[in-house]
């Protein structure tokens, strides 16, 4: 079911008003059965694949618990192989298979073609990360192995952020099923508040721009350098208000119940480097790497050629995590080399902060400004369908500078870019509920009535799906 749907429309209010006037013992029934029904308006089948993941994770946490240290750990890589063994095959096996056989080609030496295909269940690297970060924090004595099979399965199912985060961690979540909520009017109405900026961001900001960067990413060589260039930057703009808005939709309405998820996103383009960029951006996905990928290798406490190849397997990882393509793949390793450079030329320089202020503001607005460009740039490999696509987009931006075209923006497609960007100025490490609860009443229903304004009048014809489904 889409946020940005009739059916949702009609699912949250029904969802969240039946949660309160059950009993808190019921409360989790409730839940998990309005999460199935979330979930089976995509591919009603695919809840089984779901289902898999649960029933081994929450075998393996309680054996875990129960064993000693030797078969705790053989137990958690039965576990994690299991789980990520049907990730595999939902998403990965073509990619491999396609690969084995160019290969085999190149090579010369015979590979069977396999034809089999599978369609990928919407968010399924989503859920199987955070029900792996569940095991693995059982195992690291962090967390109580779960015995209520209902409660876990709704930690995993849980349908704010079912689909696309963010990703949870069993501290936060677990813990937050079991305690019994009163109704609280001011969660109600934060949530609220979170609920309706996610879908102003989402379907005038981001859904009215898309209409933008898929003309330039079908036919590339029509326009002219100047055009590509718009759609590439008219593209981080996408990427970041869809996914910042499914993502406070989430959190909003888990909040209108009395649940706190983590935020996913802080301002990540205003960002003064590549590392601070993955801090402010898709925070439960970068975390979770952090922590059970690239300090588990050891971190930033080896030899330097270690680190860099610690930082270079998370940035390829989480290219990978994204998508079977190499498109992904580089994307990832690209940032990873970036990451790096700007690393080492920090500890080399050592640059000194000026005291003059006014240097220092220059340096700051220097050093965001090249980040987003950079950031921008690399967004191509993740946008790009395949490598053909990025070398045509890279092809026609450097040599298409007399082309016309007819590639031509509406002004109200300024107007909501100039907005969106002036919002992120104004919420700079702040949520928009948080911000409005300091207004006064005339500033708040201001924002209100002009977000309902512009979702009701405004919203794009076309209805695009959220960019991380497909994930």
């Amino acid at each position: 079911m889409l946020f940005n749907s009739l059916e949702f429309l009609l699912f949250f209010p029904i969802v969240t008003l039946l949660f309160y006037l059950l009993p808190h013992q019921f409360r989790w029934v409730h839940l998990l059965i309005a999460s199935c029904v979330f979930y089976t308006f995509f591919i009603p089948q695919y809840i089984f694949i779901l289902f898999i993941t649960i029933v081994i994770d929450y075998i393996a946490g309680i054996w875990i618990e129960r064993s000693s240290a030797r078969k705790k750990k053989i137990i958690l890589v039965v576990s994690i192989v299991s789980t990520c063994l049907v990730l595999f095959i939902f998403k990965y096996f073509d990619f491999f298979n396609q690969n084995m056989l160019e290969l085999s080609h190149q090579l010369g030496f015979y590979y069977p073609e396999k034809t089999i295909s599978f369609l990928m269940p919407i968010g399924l690297s989503f859920h199987t990360f955070q029900s792996l970060s569940y095991v693995i924090e059982v195992y690291r004595g962090k967390q109580k192995a779960e015995k209520h099979f209902g409660i876990y399965s709704l930690y995993v199912m849980f349908y704010p952020q079912l689909v696309t985060g963010p990703i949870e961690r069993p501290q936060n979540l677990l813990v937050q099923l079991r305690e019994k909520i009163n109704f609280n009017y001011d969660n109600l109405i934060q949530g609220l508040r979170l609920i309706l900026f996610g879908l102003f961001i989402k379907m005038v900001v981001a859904d009215n721009i898309a209409v933008y960067v898929d003309q330039i990413y079908k036919q590339p060589s029509e326009y002219n350098s100047f055009s590509i260039l718009t759609g590439l930057f008219f593209y981080s703009f996408q990427i970041y208000g869809d996914f910042l808005g499914y993502s406070t939709i989430a959190v909003g309405c888990a909040k209108s119940m009395g649940y706190n998820l983590m935020d996913n996103f802080n301002n990540p383009y205003l960002s003064k480097s590549i590392g601070e960029f993955w801090q402010r951006w898709h925070i439960s996905l970068s975390t979770w790497f952090r922590d059970y990928v690239y300090f588990p290798l050891g971190g930033n406490k080896v030899k330097v050629k270690r680190w860099m190849l610690n930082i270079l397997v998370v940035f390829i990882l989480s290219g990978f995590w994204h998508g079977a393509n190499w498109t992904f793949i580089l994307w990832g390793l690209t940032h990873g080399l970036v990451y790096i450079i700007e690393s080492l030329l920090t500890r080399i320089l050592k640059l000194k902060k000026s005291e003059n202020t006014a240097l220092q503001q220059l340096g700051t607005i220097f050093k965001t400004i090249k980040t987003f460009v950079i950031v921008t740039f690399i967004w191509v490999l993740f946008r790009a369908t395949d490598l053909g696509q990025v070398k045509a987009i890279f092809s026609s931006l450097t040599n298409n500078f007399s082309k016309q075209d007819k590639f031509s923006v509406e002004p109200k497609i300024w107007f909501f870019l100039a907005l969106f960007i002036a919002l992120d100025f104004l919420l700079f490490n702040k949520r928009f509920d948080s911000w409005c609860g300091t207004q006064k009443a005339v500033i708040r229903w201001s924002f209100y009535s002009i977000f309902v304004f512009l979702i009701i009048v405004f919203s794009s014809v076309n209805n695009f799906p959220f960019i991380y489904f497909q994930f």
